[in-house]
């Protein structure tokens, strides 16, 4: 027996193996794109093209901002345009965050690695805000000269509420978002994890539960 003030219902147009990653992926970066306001006149950028980035991009591009994708090579540019990208830009080239000075609004960072938060918060307009949905290992630097400069800030969000995340879902259900995802058996974890570890995912693995 589950409580009703934790379920969800899942809408028909959801495979289950789909609104699975939803409620992981789907909510945490749904959530803060809501918070701040990505929508019509906005521009939003995502940092990462993986698990969380792949559905931002979906969800932003849904919700009428203008969407840019910040990832260190070009590797997955077509991709990033496919799941509604309007821009796509390499960070490994250091000339971008010069082209991209002062453009975003919001900027959400999807990845868990060490960021030179000052080049990134240096891509704000005023009143521009660096939400982090990664958590890297060990906390990143920053000078508050670059916060006080611009009048920006930086934040954090984990996911949402039982209410948000039905939002979420209905939501995706409304404009056909879904994860990119890679069906396992129980038997293949192991291998699975080796290739999160070379960062050979596209882009989220999902158990058959008929194999456990």
């Amino acid at each position: 027996m589950v409580k009703e003030d934790f379920v969800v219902r899942i809408p028909d147009s959801l495979n289950l193996d789909v609104a699975s990653p939803l409620l992981c992926a789907g909510i945490t970066t749904y959530s803060p794109l809501k918070h701040w306001n990505a929508g019509p006149g906005k521009k939003v950028a995502v940092v990462g093209m993986g698990g969380l980035g792949h559905v931002a991009i979906q969800f932003a591009h849904a919700m009428g901002a203008e969407v840019t994708v910040l990832s260190r090579s070009l590797n997955k540019q077509e991709e990033a345009l496919r799941f509604g990208a309007d821009h796509y830009y390499a960070t490994s080239d250091p000339a971008v965050f010069t082209k991209l000075a002062g453009r975003f609004d919001l900027i959400l960072n999807t990845v868990s690695a060490n960021l030179d938060v000052d080049a990134y918060l240096s891509l704000l307009r005023v009143d521009g805000t660096l939400v982090n949905v990664g958590a890297p290992a060990e906390r990143d630097q920053y000078s508050v000269f670059s916060l006080i400069m611009g009048r920006r800030s930086i934040a954090g969000s984990l996911v949402g509420g039982i209410r948000e995340t039905q939002e979420m879902l209905d939501f995706a259900a409304e404009h056909g978002i879904a994860p990119q995802i890679e069906v396992i058996g129980a038997d293949q974890v192991d291998e699975a994890y080796e290739r999160v570890l070379t960062s050979d995912v596209r882009y989220r693995f999902v158990i058959d539960v008929s194999t456990l």
